[in-house]
């Protein structure tokens, strides 16, 4: 292929990528659409994983497909998530024959990133804060839709934060590329008018808020265990505080890792993954099984009613859907699916199924809500999400 076909080839890939974007449910702007025209997500992610079936992934680069203008092209600008690292591997350091284990970074599906930035509304000049710069770029985007002086973005990996840098030099860009502990955010070019996160946190960090310039808009994913997270989007009131609403768009977002060198909130929620159940003292039955909470519509209602300490582990037995929840206090619920529900198993204080089953009937009663009909405020007395029913009557949850 010549080069002038790799080119013709390259437009046309970024040409389709928009498309797709506003073909889903995304209703893009000129200067969203734009920039995704403008910005080449091929030199930010030269190397990523396929997953050669379950938790096995192999590096595909463009010279492997042989024809540079073709699959990897499509895959590139696919509109689908890549993945660039499995278990603290990076692809670009990966053995030909590939790693096991799982997905810890990845370039995020463009479609969201739309739709998150959209919601950011980058106006040319904002001050703007990205916390996760992996592949850097979403980082791109930024500086071409507010201006690169502009523009800070942070990670606490430091061959993220090396290798975005040099990839957005090649793309033009020089953004401020800084090694940090994400929680923290970064003070050192604050107040923002803009911050954006790419990676999950259970609650907002206050850090976050209090670098932001009053009426400055933050675009957050929040998750918890469970799956179904969801979008955050606020605005920094003058008083210091910050309100907004959910997003309706589900994520899943990999959780923000904090720099080891600071202290780690060690009752955090940690990301649901499989391992074997737990045997109980206790047992009874129920009528819900553990499958509910594979229900992203449902589990994100779920999440609001757990202790946010709480952690789930799952797996399959025989075909049968086991679900572990455990708490810091040493409770353990283990909850095995039946053909009539479920049989729960607890050990070590209360029964920490009985608060999904409550959750599930509320979420029944109030019609299966939607994630965009939830509010959010975040202060100094803590973070809430709630939800006003068109009975008058209002619910409040703690994160």
């Amino acid at each position: 292929m010549s080069v002038l076909d790799d080119d013709r080839a390259l437009i046309a890939a970024r040409v389709r990528l928009v498309e797709r974007i506003a073909a889903g449910d995304v209703v893009l702007s000129s200067r969203i659409a734009e920039s995704f025209l403008n910005v080449p997500r091929h030199v930010f992610t030269p190397v990523f994983y396929r997953r050669e079936g379950g938790d096995r992934f192999t590096p595909w680069r463009a010279d492997d497909t042989g024809n540079a203008g073709g699959a990897w092209w499509d895959a590139v600008y696919s509109g689908e998530s890549l993945i660039t690292e499995v278990d603290g591997v990076h692809a670009e350091h990966a053995p030909s024959e590939g790693v096991s284990g799982v997905p810890t970074s990845s370039s995020t599906a463009p479609d969201l990133m739309a739709d998150m930035l959209d919601a950011l509304d980058p106006v040319p000049g904002a001050r703007t804060l990205e916390i996760g710069t992996g592949s850097g770029y979403n980082a791109a985007l930024l500086c071409r839709l507010v201006g690169a002086d502009h523009v800070t973005t942070l990670d606490h990996t430091p061959h993220l934060v090396d290798t975005a840098r040099e990839r957005l030099e090649i793309a033009s860009f020089a953004p401020d590329v800084v090694l940090g502990d994400g929680t923290t955010g970064w003070a050192g070019n604050a107040p923002y008018d803009r911050l954006i996160a790419t990676a999950s946190v259970p609650r907002i960090p206050t850090a976050w808020i209090e670098q932001c310039a009053p009426g400055a808009v933050l675009v957050v994913p929040l998750k918890g265990t469970l799956a179904g997270g969801s979008i955050a989007w606020l605005k920094k009131l003058p008083d210091g505080t910050a309100a907004g609403r959910l997003m309706h768009t589900p994520a899943a977002f990999m959780p923000l890792l904090p720099d080891t060198d600071h202290d780690v909130d060690e009752g955090a929620p940690r990301p649901a993954h499989w391992e074997p159940g737990h045997a109980g003292d206790q047992t009874r039955t129920s009528l819900l099984t553990p499958r509910v909470l594979d229900d992203w519509t449902f589990s994100f209602f779920a999440q609001l009613h757990l202790d946010p300490h709480t952690t789930r582990t799952f797996t399959r037995t025989d075909g049968r859907h086991i679900t572990t929840l455990r708490t810091p206090d040493g409770g353990v619920t283990t909850v095995t699916e039946t053909h009539s529900g479920a049989e729960v198993a607890r050990s070590g204080g209360r029964d920490l199924w009985t608060p999904i089953e409550r959750a599930h009937r509320l979420w029944l009663e109030l019609n299966r809500p939607r994630r965009e009909w939830f509010t959010l405020d975040a202060g100094p007395t803590g973070q809430h999400v709630r939800l006003a029913a068109p009975d008058g009557h209002a619910y409040t949850w703690t994160l």
